[in-house]
């Protein structure tokens, strides 16, 4: 690799150069590309982004881009995903395309880990859950590499309307958040790290955790 050894993945789906400024500010060497061929090559990958499920899994399996994530996962290459970024890692979302000709219930998504990504309800909150929150460590989580001198109940930025459901395995749960219902807000299995929070506009905290990232991708 010659422009970084950390990809950010470009799939068309928002935010990509906050997030590489952000990882590069950090101590981090990352650019964002859409190839297949960097994906594989590269010492980590996070995968951002922001829209509808159904769209970003439509645009990932295109462009070759799933695969090659897939693989890149299953050979122990540190992995975060951001936001959409971690929901498309489950087996199946509910969220469909503005103008979806998808015929069933369920999106599938990358199934590199197990469980479905659903919408939040609340008679009584406001959806989409858009701000600051809190994510509370679970003990899985207090041994995270990415959560490291990072407090318990810290407040870090949210945007998003779906979130992960209660079917998700509990033993990758690394951090909980409150909102509509409680929710995972982060996981962790392996060299695969995902957050449902934006850490690129999550000021201290979150160059924390991305620094974090980068000490994981530097061994």
């Amino acid at each position: 690799m010659l422009r970084g050894d950390i990809v950010v993945v470009d799939y068309q789906k928002g935010n990509l150069q906050s997030v590489v400024r952000s990882v590069n500010a950090v101590g981090g060497s990352a650019f964002a590309s859409s190839d297949p061929a960097d994906i594989a090559a590269a010492s980590a990958v996070i995968l951002p982004g922001v829209g509808s499920f159904e769209d970003a899994m439509a645009s990932l399996k295109a462009s070759g881009q799933a695969d090659a994530i897939v693989e890149t996962i299953a050979k122990g290459t540190p992995f975060l995903g951001i936001c959409l970024g971690l929901q498309v890692l489950f087996t199946r979302g509910a969220e469909h395309a503005a103008a979806s000709s998808f015929g069933g219930e369920w999106v599938p998504g990358l199934g590199v880990l197990r469980g479905s990504v659903t919408r939040l309800e609340s008679d009584r909150l406001k959806v989409p859950h858009v701000g600051w929150d809190q994510a509370h460590l679970t003990e899985h989580g207090r041994r995270c590499p990415l959560f490291v001198d990072v407090p318990d109940g810290a407040n870090l930025y949210f945007t998003h309307s779906f979130a992960l459901a209660d079917d998700v395995d509990a033993d990758v749960v690394a951090t909980r958040t409150h909102y509509a219902r409680s929710f995972a807000s982060a996981v962790w299995r392996d060299n695969v790290f995902g957050v449902q929070f934006h850490p690129e506009k999550s000021s201290r905290v979150g160059l924390a955790l991305l620094g974090n990232f980068v000490n994981v991708a530097r061994g």
